[in-house]
């Protein structure tokens, strides 16, 4: 029987109720910033970042968890001596910041939230370092200082051999111009971005396929790749906001960014206006994701629905700076094409995928 990510213990019908919910509530404290001189955007709430508004700036904030990739990192750490806590440590600050430049803001502060359930778990020196190596490489490759943090012990709430991941960040759109604010129109083209793997997103469905292999994370991923399947899960992920920031340097507007994790490709139509996402392009799905949907089995639309499927964020941009959206995108050591187009269909909202026969429809993303 195929596997689904509620099969993993994944909700994302009672998370997004949670979330729309909190955004209700959260709106009525809006009024609170007239005192410190700032207002709320209109259109923030529901984004992946959240902007406040002055006359001459824009100030942004997120919040943000790893998940559970960090267990794979443990069950491939005791069963080879292999520390793959460097590149967690780079995930961790890639979900913060890939979140936070999707509004067009410059991360400037990064901060770090490890909670344990045993403070025994730093006594581990190799692990420990290789966490706090890959968070300031983290916070480098974002061009962001890593401002602090805090590292409480919740015994009783965390496992005492695990450690929870999270963090967040501020950040700044100055000249308010560079706000990326949903501008979307028909016939933009929508420009993807290569991933580097699962990233952030689908890690409990990873971690159930792996509990099921005789061999685990040992288990060779085939289709071309040398790699076994703990190997091909850690990769760190990449950070996106030195492709924003190059489109702002020369003058490319972004009408619009998506970063892809969790709810896979339907992550494409989080903007609030009706369009059809229409995607004619779609690359080859990389060895890694294939895999997965042998070794579920994963069928097409969960894949599709759950994972990035090679792709870690998206750009929709005017035909007439598409070129110069792929030569940032290759400038900041990205690997970029044109996907698909924005359309308009009365008031259809969906994400199609003509040659794999799916489609999406608004029903199958609710966050705001």
């Amino acid at each position: 029987m195929p596997l689904s990510y509620d099969s993993s213990g994944v909700r994302y019908d009672l998370l997004d109720a949670f979330k729309r919910a909190c955004q209700q509530a959260a709106r009525g404290t809006a009024a609170e910033l007239k005192a410190h001189g700032y207002t709320e955007p209109a259109t923030t709430r529901g984004e992946s970042a959240y902007l406040i508004e002055a006359a001459d700036h824009y100030l942004a904030h997120v919040e943000e968890g790893l998940g559970t990739k960090n267990l794979v990192a443990d069950a491939v750490y005791a069963a080879t001596g292999k520390n793959f806590y460097r590149e967690i440590a780079i995930d961790t600050v890639a979900t913060i910041v890939n979140d936070l430049i999707t509004c067009g803001a410059r991360p400037i502060s990064v901060a770090m939230h490890a909670a344990v359930g045993d403070s025994g778990w730093f006594a581990d020196a190799a692990r420990m370092q290789a966490l706090v190596d890959g968070w300031a490489e983290g916070c480098r490759r974002a061009g962001a200082v890593w401002g602090g943090g805090e590292t409480p012990t919740l015994q009783g709430i965390v496992e005492p051999r695990t450690i929870v991941l999270a963090g967040s960040a501020i950040g700044k759109i100055e000249p308010k111009a560079r706000r990326i604010s949903g501008d979307v129109r028909e016939g933009d083209a929508i420009i993807f971005l290569v991933s580097t793997g699962v990233q952030t997103n689908g890690l409990s469905l990873c971690r159930l396929i792996a509990d099921h292999l005789p061999q685990g994370y040992a288990t060779p991923i085939g289709h071309g790749d040398p790699r076994n399947f703990g190997e091909a899960l850690l990769a760190a992920s990449a950070i996106y906001v030195d492709f924003v920031v190059k489109c702002q340097q020369t003058g490319v507007k972004l009408n619009y960014v998506a970063h892809v994790t969790g709810h896979g490709w339907r992550k494409l139509m989080r903007l609030e206006e009706p369009f059809v996402y229409e995607i004619t392009e779609p690359r080859e799905a990389p060895a890694l994701f294939k895999f997965l949907m042998e070794a579920g089995p994963i069928d097409l639309r969960e894949a599709y629905a759950t994972f990035n499927m090679g792709v870690g964020f998206a750009a929709y941009v005017a035909p007439s700076v598409v070129e110069a959206t792929l030569a940032a995108a290759k400038a900041a050591g990205h690997d970029a094409w044109v996907a698909g187009t924005v359309k308009k269909q009365g008031g259809r909202k969906t994400v199609t995928i003509p040659s794999l026969g799916l489609a999406y429809e608004a029903d199958t993303l609710q966050v705001r």
